[in-house]
């Protein structure tokens, strides 16, 4: 299995955060997270990029399927100086209209980091959170102050995650697009647009 490279650094300051994102700006292969003054530093490998991208490829079939409104922003970092966090997730989309921070956040988890994940996107306001580990998805809805693991995304009601997964393990990933895109068109699905 190939393995991620991850550094952690405690009492790092906000401002040094921010410059390193401007000196990373250039190189998009890393990935990192900041949380009270503790900073994570991911250097994904290629099964965790090509697990992302696929998993990307078949929501916005999805959206395209169901006719649901949506703003990808993909890795894009996300941050709040005076909630002294930040991150970047795997995969990251507004639904229904464009807004600062995403509605859902997507995480594909091979090897487990130090940062709580959850804790930076409830101070991101991220509604929910998705985490790829083991071949399925745990879903995750902020209510009120913490988030809470439920059985269905409720941003999407009408998707299978069952089925999602299902495609995302799928050895051919244009075939499973392709399977995928039948199952979800022919399906009696409603819109989410808004």
């Amino acid at each position: 299995m190939e393995t991620e490279e991850r550094f952690i650094a405690n009492e790092v300051s906000w401002e040094q955060y921010e410059a390193l994102l401007v000196k990373l700006s250039d190189n998009s292969s890393y990935r990192v997270t900041y949380l009270d003054g503790v900073l994570e530093i991911l250097s994904p490998n290629p099964r965790r990029e090509g697990i992302k991208k696929h998993i990307g490829t078949l929501l916005e079939v999805y959206f395209e399927e169901t006719d649901t409104k949506y703003f990808p922003l993909g890795s894009t970092t996300f941050r709040r100086q005076e909630q002294r966090g930040g991150t970047e997730a795997d995969e990251s989309y507004c639904i229904g209209s464009k807004k600062d921070f995403p509605d859902l956040a997507v995480e594909v988890v091979l090897t487990s980091g130090e940062t709580d994940k959850l804790a930076v996107y409830k101070r991101l306001g991220v509604t929910e959170v998705w985490f790829w580990e083991k071949s399925q998805f745990s879903v995750y809805r902020l209510r009120g102050d913490k988030y809470e693991r439920i059985q269905a995304s409720e941003l999407l009601p009408n998707l299978d995650l069952g089925l999602l997964a299902e495609y995302v393990r799928h050895p051919n990933p244009l075939l499973g697009v392709k399977e995928f895109r039948k199952q979800i068109g022919g399906s009696d699905t409603q819109s989410t647009s808004s």
